[in-house]
């Protein structure tokens, strides 16, 4: 789904450790004071960064900058686009309308106000610039779009898709709004390029609520899309884009949903997918449920690897992984298969992944491709965090892609110059003729 109308073509993840990543020290971090004058002039006060790297994320900020600068078309509200992405930059303890404005000098929140919602200016082209500049710095043939959801928690009825229903974030149901993120991960490093509000039905079903939140007409006509729809969107326009990526993964919210499987498959775009335990196999006509078919493997066919390292070390795990039977409908070439996880305490907890790729790939990247849902937890915990993505205080439609697609710009801009400082370093069998036979591997 395009926002301006046109149709769209575990919770433990959450709380694990980041993808690694060399921290360097970040003017924009805790222990600075960001002066601002006439918007152009940053001052940075620092006790521990030496001028010269002051001087280099000035001029990469200038350097993004120059690429999204004319999205903004006039003089002043370029000005106010690049003062509202470095306050999003600072140490600003909540940053919401009022501490935002005084960040940047002034004495009340109208300006940013005006910025968020009564501008003209586009945050899908942003967005794009955005996209684009994230896959030039992190490019990684072997990189994967993931996609996930963030839940933020609102009071009262009138910012625009909240309503009772489940937080990813609160691992609760909440009053809430849904958005739904794709984030590019590399080996280096991983950013956020992409996101659409989940819009339900309590909302779609009323058009006076539409109207009064700014929901494009269009968009209320489509009707409450459900997540898996949002990712369509969002993982086609990344690969119009020509972003360089290997893979897509994502959890059994969208892997048990066969739509969504269909939809990559059918561009071949390999995948790594996680589904409940309940998940039937359509290859199979009998005992295709992965828990069933999981308890059967062998112990020889469980290998112990490790996760990419993160913010608190790599992680162990043993993987077991099964060619499914062939089935007719596959690509000359690809197979699908199932990979299972296990801790290595054997304390019963299983996670199942189902994998569409070209028969040639190996468990490694198999593996890693199924940890990238880790670097994407990561992203949206430390653009909430050090970006204020879950600060905002807007309730219409525009306001809020606008603050989101500015916050994510400025946590690529955050990675990017982290990867910049790390260097090369990391940044965080047959088919028997009645009963089909999975091929543990």
């Amino acid at each position: 789904m395009d926002r301006t109308g046109g149709s769209i073509a575990c919770n433990q993840d959450h709380r694990a450790a980041a993808v690694a990543a060399p921290t360097p020290r970040f003017p924009f971090g805790t222990g600075s004071t960001i002066v601002f004058r006439d918007f152009l002039s940053l001052q940075l006060m620092v006790k521990d960064v030496a001028p010269q790297e002051i001087t280099e994320w000035r001029s990469r900020l200038d350097e993004v900058f120059s690429t999204v600068g004319e999205l903004f078309g006039r003089v002043e509200l370029r000005r106010r686009a690049r003062s509202y992405l470095v306050s999003l930059l600072a140490p600003v303890e909540r940053k919401s309308g009022w501490q935002l404005a005084q960040a940047a000098g002034d004495s009340t929140p109208v300006g940013v106000q005006h910025f968020l919602s009564r501008a003209v200016w586009s945050a899908d082209l942003l967005r794009d610039a955005l996209r684009a500049y994230a896959a030039a710095h992190l490019a990684d043939p072997a990189g994967a779009l993931v996609i996930d959801e963030a839940g933020f928690v609102k009071r009262g009825p009138a910012s625009v898709g909240v309503q009772r229903q489940y937080s990813r974030t609160a691992d609760r149901v909440e009053n809430c709004q849904v958005g739904v993120f794709l984030a590019y991960v590399g080996e280096r490093g991983a950013a956020l390029i992409d996101r659409e509000l989940h819009l339900p039905a309590s909302w779609t079903d009323d058009p006076v609520r539409c109207e009064a939140a700014g929901v494009p007409p269009a968009r209320a006509a489509e009707g409450a899309l459900a997540k898996p729809r949002l990712a369509e969107a969002m993982i086609a326009r990344a690969v119009s884009a020509g972003v360089e990526a290997g893979w897509v993964a994502a959890d059994a919210t969208y892997g048990r949903d066969s739509a969504f499987l269909t939809f990559l498959s059918a561009r071949r775009l390999p995948y790594v997918v996680e589904v409940p335990l309940t998940q039937m196999l359509q290859e199979l006509e009998e005992d295709g449920r992965v828990d069933v078919l999981a308890s059967r493997a062998p112990d020889s066919a469980w290998h112990r690897m490790a996760t990419r390292p993160g913010a608190c070390g790599a992680r162990e795990y043993d993987w077991a992984w099964a060619t499914l039977p062939a089935d007719s409908g596959l690509p000359p070439g690809f197979v699908r298969t199932l990979l299972v996880r296990r801790s290595p305490q054997r304390t019963g907890e299983l996670v199942y992944y189902l994998c569409f790729h070209a028969d040639s790939v190996q468990r490694e990247e198999i593996v890693r491709t199924a940890d990238a849902r880790r670097a994407m937890a990561a992203c949206l915990r430390a653009a909430n965090a050090e970006c204020g993505l879950d600060h905002y205080q807007v309730r219409r439609w525009e306001g809020w892609y606008r603050h989101v697609t500015l916050a994510m710009l400025a946590h690529a801009f955050l990675v990017v110059n982290a990867v910049a400082a790390a260097g090369d370093a990391e940044v965080c069998g047959g088919v028997p003729a009645v009963k089909r036979a999975i091929r543990w591997r």
